[in-house]
């Protein structure tokens, strides 16, 4: 079976999970990334103090982050991220690795520009994609690197819990999950 076929099987739904909806939040709408995002993106993602605590800190050159950008297409679940107010293009993520049987996806490579840092942008960013996530799992996984502690913490804030970790100087990332709230029916 193909990933795209796998990708649209229907566990339990009636219709398959869109990797790439359109979301509209009050500061916020995300919408498929396309090719012609390249140049607003990378005017975003240039800034190397976004990067300094990722593993792949170097994102910020031009040939590193085209690559990072290609892979983000040929996904097909990465979303651009715009203000609505300005109508600016301030960062990016992704969902990611769809597994039907397990009822989980991944959320990740998720940059916003720094002036959107520390404020209600990320928060709303990842409810935004954990809402719709929910329509389709159970669950929803967030990989980090070790050392970057501002993705931990942000992960931690909107109730991802720790389910592995990593010595520092380990590659591997450490393993978030936030799973599906069950609703309490009140008699």
């Amino acid at each position: 079976m193909s990933n795209q076929e796998s990708l649209n099987q229907k566990p339990n739904r009636e219709e398959p999970f869109e990797l790439q909806p359109n979301l509209v939040g009050d500061l916020i709408e995300v919408r498929p990334l396309r090719p012609d995002d390249w140049n607003s993106l990378f005017a975003v993602a240039s800034d190397h103090l976004i990067w300094k605590q990722h593993p792949a800190s170097d994102r910020y050159q031009e040939e590193v982050f085209r690559e990072f950008f290609r892979e983000a297409l040929e996904s097909g679940g990465a979303l651009v991220v715009i203000d609505r107010k300005t109508q600016e293009t301030i960062g990016s993520s992704r969902y990611f690795g769809f597994d039907a049987g397990e009822r989980e996806i991944e959320i990740g490579w998720t940059f916003l520009a720094r002036s959107y840092w520390g404020g209600e942008y990320n928060g709303e960013l990842k409810q935004l994609m954990l809402d719709h996530a929910f329509r389709f799992v159970e669950s929803v996984i967030f990989k980090i690197g070790p050392t970057n502690f501002r993705s931990r913490r942000a992960v931690e804030k909107i109730g991802a819990i720790l389910i592995k970790e990593q010595d520092s100087n380990s590659l591997e990332p450490v393993l978030y999950r936030i799973k599906k709230p069950t609703s309490r029916v009140s008699t």
